[in-house]
Formats: C-alpha cells, structure tokens, sequence
C-alpha cells in the first residue's frame, strides 16, 4: 500500500470511529488507538501536501443527529490544535512573542467531556447547542437544564453566549454503575449519552455538571485578558473547574503542565491535557485561526489512559474472606508507563453489564499504580465465548455459594489460597506486625505444619520451625521473639487483624475510638455503628455478622488465651489538632509515619491517605511524591516536620 492509498485508508477508518463516537455513542477503539491514527493521518497530508476532500482533519466534531432539532451557531466553534512534546509548544511560545512583545499564558484543564454553548438573555437562560459540526449543532436545551451547575439565572443581564463543557465526574460514574442495568464505559461516554437522551429525566440520572471556559459573545463587555474572562464567568455562578494559572515565562507552562499529569488521576473530572492560551484578547484577532482550530491556543495532551486489547482468559481467584473473584487476563499493552496483562472484572454480574467475553477486545483503563480495569467490550468476534460462572473453587474445588452477585468458597480452614490470604493479613505490618513471616513462609507454614487458624501462630515451637526448609536456627528464634511481640498489640491493630470484611485500618481506628473495648465491638448492633464517621450500612452489617459467628468469637477467645492482650490508647493529650486533617508523605527525619499518626490523633487531628479540598495540611518528609504535588496543585499548606511540631505540638 502506498502513502496515497495509506491515506485514503485512514481517512474512511476515521470516519467510521468517527460516527461510532459522535453519533452512535459507541467507541470500538480508545482515545489513545484514534489518536494514533489521527496523527498518523496529520503526519501523511503535511508530508504529501495533499488534504482529501473528506478528511476528518478539516472537521470539527461529528454530524448533527436527525433526531435532535438543529441549529446554527452565531459564533462559529473551533476544535483545539494539540500538541504531542515541548518542543512543540515552545514553537508554539515563539509564534506568540512574533505578536505580542511580553505575552502571558492562561493554563487551564482540557475537559475530556462533551462541549456544550449555552446562551442567556437579560440574565436569564435560553438554550443549550452541542458543538456539532462547529457551525450547526443539536438543540439539547432541555437536557441541559437538568444539570444543576447550569444557573438559570446569572447576574449579568446583557446577551451572553458561553462555551463549556459538559461532564459526568468520576464520582457520578462510580454512583451511577453502582445501580446501572447497563454500566457506562467511562465518564466522557457517560456524559455524551445522556445529553443525547430524548428524555430529560434520563439525562437528570446521571448527575452532570457543566464547567465553563469561554465567553463567545457578552453584548457591551469586552475582556482584556483570559483571567478577566475567568474570573467574569465565575462571578456568574459558573463552574471553572479546579484550576486555573497565568504565567509569564514557556517553562512555567511545562511545570505547571508536569505538575498536574502526576496527580491527574486523583481529580474527580477527567482531563486528558492541559489548554493554553494567549493570556491577552486583543492580539488573538491578527493572530488568527486556521480552518480548525485558534493560533492562540494549544492542547497539550497527556498520555492516554485507556486503551483496548484482547481478553484471552478469565482465571478466579480466592480472597481471604472465601470471595471468588474474577481476573481478566489480556493480551500485554503498554499504557501509562506499564505493560498490562491482568485487569479486575469484579464479579459475574460485572462481566454480563460490561457484556465482555473471552476472545474478544476490550476496553481497559489503568490509574495510579492500582490493578487496571475492564471497562467494557470494544468488539465481539465469531470465536468469542462466553464467561462461565464457576461452579467449585478453582483452589480446593469445594461447592462455591452464590450471596447476590459474589461467590464464597465454604472450605473456611482447608482452602489454601484463602488460609494463606488470611495469616499473610494478619501478620503484616500494620497489623499485628510479626516480622519475619513471608506470604512464602506462611504457605510453609500451611503445607509442613498444619497451620489453619491465627491462634496457631501462637502454638508454634522452635523445634517445628527449623525442621522447615531454610529455616535455621537464628531465624527461627527471630521468629519466635517476633511472635512474643505481638502479644500486646492496639486494639485497633487487632480489629484490623480479624480481617473483618471491607473493615480497613482507618475504620478500625474510628470504631475503637467509639467503643474502646473488645467487649462493647462484639455486642454492638448496626444502628449504633452507623453513626461512626465513614461507616455505611454494608460495613456495619460485616461487622455484626462477623462477631454474630460463633467461629471467630471462639478464635478470639484462643488468640486472648495465648495471652494476646489488645489495649487502647483512646484518651488524647490535648485537643489543639481539633477540626485539622494531615496528610502525611514522603520519609520524615525523627518520626515513623505511624509515630506521627499517632501524635496527631492524641493531640485531636486526623489523618488521611489522599490530598482532598478538606485537607488542612500536608507534613512531608523526603522524597515526597505525588501527595506533595497535589497539595501544591491545590494550595494546601505544606508543613516540614521541624514546622509541624515547633508549631503544633511542642508550644
């Protein structure tokens, strides 16, 4: 195939993604597979010099559905020119200083939603347009009422006609697949289907928000620079988004730009790059667009996140409560920084919602450093097959039983993979904390020495230890004093310990800081647990239903008669850390972080895993990474730990 055939080839592919995505509302390839065809197809027409007459590179957006009523835009709408390295936008920094002799740059998210023009009248709204084909759009006027952050009534009173973007937050996505007969792929899918629901009511559903960005027309009002704009849509009762910055200088831009891909993923809007634009308005005139997109303003795009490949398998595996869950195991991609071979699928229902088989190409998302997801099929072909719920557990081969969508294993004390998931969470750090013991050793332990319950650990002697293999003498008493240590533990390491199910360390810090005995947890009713901060009634049931088994009261009865001895260290010194939330990151100098923890909630505070609007303070020791970015992404005050106690704790 030549580079001319290439061409057309690209161009009729485009297309038919391109009515998947806009049209049908059914991508079969992801963002990041159509952008390397887009570009492909971009690197072949400056290379022959030659645009055919359908190419979607001359387009903006899709084609107007028949369904929806049409209408023309007064001002007419441009798609973003993107760009793929710095030294692109550096180009870009240099085009500017051509035309303006001190520029600054406006930097803001690249909302990965559906674009949406809303217009007001004497301040009152008059409709909503979808982008369409940047010339004529869809009339989605009732639709859009439905989303709450579109005021109906704004403080301006002249004509105004705005430009936005509309958007499913990753907390509606996660709320609205909780209960969906038929999950959404992702948010950005999420969004487009709504505002092209016939039905309002179904559009109000999925709880959308609208952030605005542009102002195309404002009748007697003229803005001098970006932020002046920024700030006028604000003042209106509009949403912005989380960020906004103007910057003088290129490499400002690229911190800013590097600064927000690292904690992209911890944003509750999906963004998929970074807008900048020419901070002054009056130049952009004489600077000028091309046939899509304003020379004043780049996209810089991040790395996708998602992407599609084959799922070849599904293997099921055996957690420590007895769950059966299911693992997708793909065709190795790389995405994100990494090759991805395994994604969850989360349970049987999970897979017939997101209607995925073996043998068929999926949709799959990677954020952070946690297991991928499947998100839902791509395409189905003539071998796919079907995913067999097991029937008996792929460890021991036990009968599995079925409570709602989830599969247990009743083989509590002879199935290895949930025995060994067990004793390796109970000894770990931030439990009870025995050194020494591997998830290796632990399957030692299980196979040589009969070890089924926590209790056993205590009953283990030197003599059983160094009959295992690699075992030696030095190592089997470092072992044993490791277990001996154990014996006093916090009441909250204990409770966490149990393994009680969805109960994380922070829940069992919360639940003993409400009911400071062993005692009082295991009579304590669910009414009485719902009113603990962060517990809901799914957790306060686990926890009823755990001390209501007559099995595990009578193995914490064995764990007190080895004289384990859980204590409680609840009364705090002071209340000065009252009402503040610290996030604690990177290696400190004087203090482990459970050390420092702990000062904070004896001195009242509280401590959170996530930088979050309600942190109060992040205290950082070396090497902090992402948490410190965050905070200062957000402004949240950055404490050292010389700072926090001369400050806090020690006037």
């Amino acid at each position: 195939m030549n580079k001319m055939e290439r061409m057309k080839a690209l161009v009729e592919e485009i297309l038919i993604h391109n009515r998947n995505y806009y049209e049908l509302d059914n991508p079969t390839i992801s963002d990041k597979e159509y952008d390397k065809l887009y570009d492909e197809l971009v690197d072949l027409e400056k290379e022959l010099g030659v645009v055919l007459p359908n190419s979607p590179t001359q387009r903006v957006g899709g084609d107007v559905l028949d369904k929806f009523v049409k209408k023309k835009h007064e001002v007419r709408l441009y798609s973003m020119g993107k760009v793929r390295s710095f030294e692109e936008l550096n180009d870009f920094f240099k085009d500017m200083e051509k035309f303006v002799k001190k520029p600054t740059y406006a930097v803001e998210f690249k909302f990965d939603g559906l674009t949406i023009v809303t217009e007001y009248n004497n301040g009152k709204f008059v409709s909503a347009t979808t982008r369409g084909n940047g010339e004529i759009g869809e009339d989605v006027t009732e639709q859009v009422k439905t989303i709450k952050s579109v005021p109906l009534e704004i403080p301006f009173k002249g004509r105004l006609i705005l430009q936005g973007e509309g958007m499913m937050t990753n907390s509606s996505f996660k709320r609205y697949n909780k209960t969906a007969l038929e999950p959404l792929k992702n948010p950005r899918n999420g969004v487009a289907g709504a505002i092209r629901n016939l039905d309002p009511k179904e559009t109000a559903k999925r709880g959308l928000d609208y952030f605005c960005y542009a102002v195309l027309l404002c009748e007697g009002r003229k803005f001098e620079t970006q932020k002046e704009m920024h700030d006028f849509i604000a003042d209106n009762g509009f949403k912005t988004g989380e960020y906004f910055r103007v910057v003088e200088k290129g490499e400002d831009v690229e911190r800013l730009i590097l600064e927000i891909d690292k904690v992209k993923n911890d944003l509750d809007v999906m963004i998929d790059g970074m807008v900048v634009k020419l901070n002054q308005v009056a130049p952009r005139e004489e600077i000028g667009y091309t046939n899509k997109f304003p020379k004043w303003a780049r996209a810089y795009k991040f790395e996708a996140q998602e992407t599609s490949t084959m799922l070849e398998d599904v293997v099921w595996q055996v957690g420590r409560s007895g769950k059966v869950s299911p693992i997708a195991v793909l065709e190795p991609v790389y995405l994100a920084g990494a090759t991805i071979s395994r994604a969850t699928l989360n349970n049987i229902e999970d897979i017939r919602k997101k209607n995925v088989y073996i043998k068929s190409r999926v949709f799959i998302r990677r954020s952070n450093e946690v297991i991928p997801e499947v998100l839902g099929l791509a395409e189905k072909y003539a071998d796919s097959k079907v995913i067999e719920e097991p029937k008996t557990c792929p460890c021991c081969g036990a009968n599995l039983v079925k409570k709602g969508p989830l599969l247990f294993c009743t083989n509590h004390d002879g199935c290895q993979e949930q025995v060994v998931a067990r004793l390796t969470h109970f000894v770990s750090r931030e439990a009870f904390n025995i050194e020494g013991l591997s998830e290796k050793t632990i399957i030692q332990f299980y196979n040589d020495l009969n070890l089924r319950h926590y209790s056993d650990l205590y009953q283990i002697s030197k003599e059983e230890l160094v009959s295992l293999e690699k075992i030696q003498d030095k190592k089997a008493q470092n072992i044993l004093d490791a277990i001996e240590r154990s014996k006093k533990i916090e009441l909250f390491r204990f409770v966490f310990g149990l393994g009680i199910s969805e109960v994380g360390i922070k829940t069992a810090k919360d639940l003993v800081k409400h009911f400071d005995t062993l005692e009082k947890l295991k009579n304590v009713k669910v009414e009485e647990l719902v009113e603990v901060e962060d517990v809901g009634d799914v957790i306060a049931q686990n926890i009823v239903d755990y001390f209501a088994d007559e099995n595990n009261l009578n193995e914490i009865d064995r764990l007190l008669e080895a004289n384990v001895v859980p204590f409680c260290e609840n009364a705090t010194k002071s209340q000065k850390l009252q009402g503040l939330t610290f996030v604690l990151t990177g290696t400190l100098e004087h203090y482990t972080r459970p050390e420092m923890t702990k000062i904070i909630e004896e001195n009242g505070g509280k401590t959170a895993s996530s930088v979050s609007a309600k942190t109060s303070y992040v205290l950082a020791g070396a090497e902090a990474g992402s948490k410190l970015d965050k905070a200062k992404t957000l402004g949240i005050p950055v404490l050292t730990e010389e700072e926090f106690m001369s400050n806090f704790i020690d006037n």
